[in-house]
């Protein structure tokens, strides 16, 4: 397959934008969300949990994205 380089979006073929509304955008959304979860596979500590400050839950948040990125990247650094 060869490669090709392009200026911009216009010159690709099968310009895949999608109008605001079309079912096709809603399609492609999700199948994005989707290919991301199967490889991210994000996981946070189920239940409520409260905190003093929106600083505190902001860390707390940063912790569990923190995680979930060193799994990945164990699990990918892992592959053949």
């Amino acid at each position: 397959m060869p490669v090709r380089k392009y200026r911009s979006v216009e010159e690709m073929e099968g310009n895949t934008w999608r109008q605001s509304g079309d079912p096709q955008l809603f399609r492609a959304m999700r199948s994005t969300w989707e290919l991301a979860h199967r490889l991210l596979r994000p996981t946070f500590p189920p239940g409520v949990h409260k905190h003093r400050s929106i600083e505190d839950a902001d860390r707390q948040r940063q912790l569990w994205e923190k995680a979930n990125f060193e799994t990945y990247r164990s699990r990918v650094s892992s592959l053949p």
